[in-house]
């Protein structure tokens, strides 16, 4: 492996159908007010809300609720939180959701006692707190896999005003202090949500994997992540209420996007920088917006990271090479891609999206562009990406 790092990540988790239980001693390591972020409420319906909040109770905690967070997290949404902690004096924020949940609450705690433009700061500038400035803990109770936010610092937050998505992964203070991940609470989610969990996980690995031709331990794990993302996916598809599957699933979500497989490599985030700005536009699922522009931008990059994408067709999915050119097998290898997103049923274009060629301008003047990867694109490289995801 080439490359000097270091690794070091505090999230505990637990993991598995019991792991809930776990909650109530946890509890005892914060202070009494406890900041409970969630969606729309389907984590009422679907009463996993309740078990949360009795657990909170029985343990004395005062609960300040604050509901409605979005699939895709508003800077208002941001600047209403920060002021609810603030009113409050919450001890600890807990996210009770999916990855949009999770990346929130993050980003509420980071915000609290930042006493400047926290937005500006932390976002558009892409500046982490100071070493000296208080951060709120967070942990996470999570009921969707995809985004591996549970065991990361990565936040994404849209300015839905100007129409503008953008990431920040903060340093490892804002990683989740601890995470609960019960595979059950998976399967009360929408099969588009599910789907598009699927698709952020395997897209989350390939912008990992491709770059760089290093030889090294990290694409080797990136590999067997992404065949266990497509076995595991093709049995939830048919049957969302496999155990195994989706605990699988849950599974290499977190490996996905936890740092390791990244280590001692360069990293291409293009897609989803790209699909942000599709997000923003369109609204749609964030996995469904990585899908919808993923063919075009890796059919470009195979031209210039070709051994790779031959190395991705036979060790993830099984193409011989005999009798064929370096070409056609990285061709074979997109197509198997392609086929198996069409098998699960993924959006290929950004049209099914509701994107429309008026848009193209729009989602690529908000496209965060910078050098990654084996490609260095310009603004019109992305719009004509945008073009060909038509």
């Amino acid at each position: 492996m080439l490359g000097n790092f270091s690794y070091y990540n505090p999230t505990k988790l637990y993991f598995g159908d019991e792991s809930l239980n776990f909650l109530k001693d946890e509890l005892k390591n914060y202070g009494p007010k406890v900041m409970l972020n969630y969606g729309s409420g389907s984590v009422k319906r679907n009463g996993i809300y309740d078990q949360v909040v009795a657990i909170l109770r029985e343990a004395g905690k005062t609960i300040v609720e604050n509901p409605g967070v979005m699939s895709n997290p508003t800077l208002e949404k941001l600047r209403e939180g920060v002021q609810i902690a603030r009113d409050n004096e919450v001890d600890l924020i807990l996210a009770l959701g999916g990855g949009s949940v999770c990346d929130y609450s993050k980003a509420v705690a980071a915000s609290v006692f930042y006493e400047g433009d926290y937005w500006d700061q932390f976002w558009l500038k892409q500046q982490n707190p100071a070493q000296n400035q208080r951060l709120l803990p967070v942990a996470c109770i999570l009921t969707m896999a995809g985004t591996g936010s549970e065991m990361n610092a990565g936040t994404v937050i849209t300015d839905a005003e100007h129409t503008f998505k953008v990431g920040h992964v903060f340093d490892s203070r804002l990683m989740p202090k601890f995470s609960i991940l019960n595979p059950k609470f998976t399967m009360t989610v929408p099969e588009n949500q599910m789907k598009a969990g699927i698709y952020d996980i395997m897209n989350h690995i390939m912008e990992q994997y491709f770059s760089d031709f290093d030889d090294n331990t990290s694409d080797y794990l990136a590999e067997g992540l992404m065949r266990s993302v497509v076995h595991s996916s093709r049995i939830a598809v048919k049957n969302p209420q496999d155990y195994e599957a989706r605990s699988n699933i849950m599974w290499t979500a977190t490996w996905a996007l936890n740092t390791l497989i990244g280590l001692g490599k360069k990293e291409d985030w293009m897609v989803h920088m790209i699909g942000h700005s599709v997000g923003a536009w369109t609204h749609a699922p964030h996995g469904y917006a990585l899908a919808s522009v993923s063919m075009a931008y890796y059919r470009r990059a195979m031209e210039e990271g070709l051994p790779k994408f031959v190395r991705f067709a036979k060790n993830v999915w099984n193409i011989s090479a005999e009798g064929l050119t370096d070409e056609q097998v990285a061709e074979r290898g997109l197509q198997a891609l392609k086929d198996w997103m069409q098998e699960i049923g993924l959006p290929l274009t950004i049209t099914e999206l509701g994107a429309t060629p008026e848009m193209i301008e729009g989602i690529t003047e908000t496209t965060v562009v910078y050098p990654a990867g084996y490609l260095n694109l310009s603004k019109e490289d992305v719009a004509q990406i945008l073009k060909e995801s038509l």
